[in-house]
């Protein structure tokens, strides 16, 4: 009875060892593999932006219906930096879809003359194509006024710009929007007043606030391009800040504004609008932000 009742007592000590190390292992919790039927992946979160989205949806004005790029006082969208077919521009919807893409899933709503007063109708045209992406290059028109008081006001133009980019997400949540800054006027008007031709043209209403008296340099004329330079450095202002609001929204960091046309960017005819070659560096621009890993600053 007495080797039988130290054999009891032994084993008991055995299991109770054993059990104090598994209890000891869950103490210390964490180190131990877990179960192999729970151990499931987590799933990868969806990126708020799509770096290679399957169609394009284009709204503006002149510059992205390719005015004065191929023919003189006319539109040209097939050299559009957004959406044309050009070879020569390799637009941004042909760099992301391919040109049968390109041809089948993107849309070209820009309207010569557009302002961003116009920008909420054309939206709510794109919006019919369910695109995954709009691009956005408006506001020149904006600054480009006969009279300096005609000068669309700052607040109206971020109204707009507002209005457009809610009626947006309310009809696609989902959908992506590339920002295009407004364009240097000044620089533009420093380098086409060197061609008689593009002078002539301007005469017949081209942006008149910065063209108009092209070769004028006096106090009242500088002061004009200046007034007019400011106008459009507050558009940019105000499309970086709306669209930083919108987290599917993306602004080109001044880049076009930033970007200095030379003479072989600017069309032949009013040495203003971009040339096919101007298309085209607007086109890498565009491209360069949509597929960046991170937004501009």
């Amino acid at each position: 009875m007495r080797k039988r009742g130290r054999r009891t007592r032994g084993a008991l000590a055995v299991v109770a060892a054993a059990a104090l190390g598994v209890a000891g292992c869950d103490a210390v919790g964490g180190d131990s593999a877990a179960p192999s039927e729970s151990a499931k992946p987590s799933p990868k979160p969806t990126p708020l932006w799509d770096r290679s989205p399957a169609s394009v949806a284009a709204v503006g004005d002149s510059i992205t219906r390719g005015f004065d790029a191929c023919d003189v006082l006319s539109d040209c969208p097939e050299a559009s930096w957004a959406t044309g077919a050009s070879p020569e521009v390799d637009s941004l919807a042909v760099r992301l879809l391919g040109r049968t893409g390109a041809a089948q899933r993107s849309w070209n709503y820009a309207v010569t003359g557009a302002r961003m007063a116009d920008l909420p109708g054309q939206m709510a045209q794109a919006v019919r194509r369910k695109p995954q992406l709009v691009t956005v290059m408006v506001g020149a028109n904006d600054a480009c006024r006969r009279t300096l008081s005609a000068m669309t006001p700052v607040s109206a133009f971020r109204a707009d710009f507002e209005d457009s980019l809610r009626s947006l997400r309310k009809a696609l949540p989902k959908a992506q929007v590339f920002v295009a800054s407004v364009p240097n006027l000044k620089r533009l008007w420093s380098e086409g007043r060197s061609s008689p031709m593009g002078k002539q043209v301007w005469k017949l209403g081209i942006c008149p606030s910065m063209l108009g008296d092209a070769d004028a340099l006096d106090s009242a004329a500088t002061l004009r391009r200046d007034t007019v330079q400011k106008r459009v450095e507050d558009y940019n202002k105000v499309l970086k800040e709306v669209c930083a609001e919108d987290k599917r929204c993306r602004y080109d960091g001044g880049a076009v504004y930033d970007y200095r046309f030379g003479t072989g960017q600017l069309s032949r005819w009013d040495y203003f609008h971009p040339s096919v070659n101007g298309q085209a560096r607007l086109a890498e621009i565009a491209y360069r932000t949509v597929t960046a890993k991170e937004p501009l600053t």
